[in-house]
């Protein structure tokens, strides 16, 4: 218990502490790859929900979808989910995928429960972070994402639409019986264009992010470091 409310403390420390850094820069970004099915996860999840009440983060939850052969399909998973974490193993030449995990800036690798190791791992961000500025905003039924220029780089440029949060009912698996609350969880990604340094804009349809109650756009190298990101709130919170 000690260690806990340890760990609980010098994250909201750190958080703090390097708090003016974010708000001038960019969002460092946050991604937890989970399971509803996956016993460990639960405490990474509520952890999101503190990072996502913290100014200058923006934290993401994939869920995967390789738990759901075991009791409990969780009805937010998807193979595109798990794809990205296997992208993301490779670049980060680890061993092998594991939930829960949080992939911090597209740079660090934590396990999601760990919060001495995130907390290192947004801080390490905040001091390496790059800032292409990225910009998105809602007209009506149209979403416009511009990116700025850069004297070098390269990249690929995502919109991701998620949802504030969720709370569900588990009905079978390692948490079968247990109601649990997730928060932002991505309901679509996916790649809308190649950066090549120059200046760009990108105009969607509101209806590509599927209803989601806000939606990011993520600026990525070719490793899947972010280069640039931004977010914009759409709705009220959902359970």
């Amino acid at each position: 218990m000690i260690r806990i409310v340890t760990q609980a403390l010098s994250l909201a420390a750190l958080i703090g502490a390097i708090q003016p850094a974010l708000a001038a820069e960019r969002p460092v970004v946050v991604e937890l790859f989970t399971s509803q099915g996956c016993s460990s996860c639960p405490p990474a999840d509520a952890m999101l929900g503190e990072l996502a009440k913290q100014p200058g983060l923006l934290p993401l939850a994939f869920h995967v979808d390789y738990w759901n052969r075991l009791g409990w399909k969780d009805p937010y998973s998807s193979a595109a989910a798990t794809a990205r974490q296997r992208a993301y193993s490779r670049a980060l030449s680890l061993s092998t995928v594991y939930t829960p995990q949080m992939v911090i800036d597209g740079r660090y690798d934590a396990v999601g429960s760990d919060r001495s190791a995130v907390a290192r791992g947004i801080a390490s961000a905040t001091r390496a972070s790059a800032a292409v500025p990225l910009h998105i905003l809602r007209d009506g039924d149209t979403l416009h994402v511009s990116v700025g220029a850069a004297e070098k780089g390269a990249g690929s440029l995502w919109i991701v639409g998620y949802d504030h949060r969720h709370t569900t009912r588990i009905g079978a698996g390692e948490n079968g019986g247990r109601t649990l609350t997730e928060f932002n969880i991505v309901r679509h990604f996916s790649e809308i264009g190649s950066w090549q340094g120059s200046a760009m804009m990108r105009d969607l349809p509101l209806a590509t992010i599927e209803g989601a109650d806000s939606v990011a756009a993520l600026l990525q190298s070719p490793e899947g470091a972010v280069l640039g990101a931004a977010s914009l709130d759409l709705g009220p919170a959902t359970d």
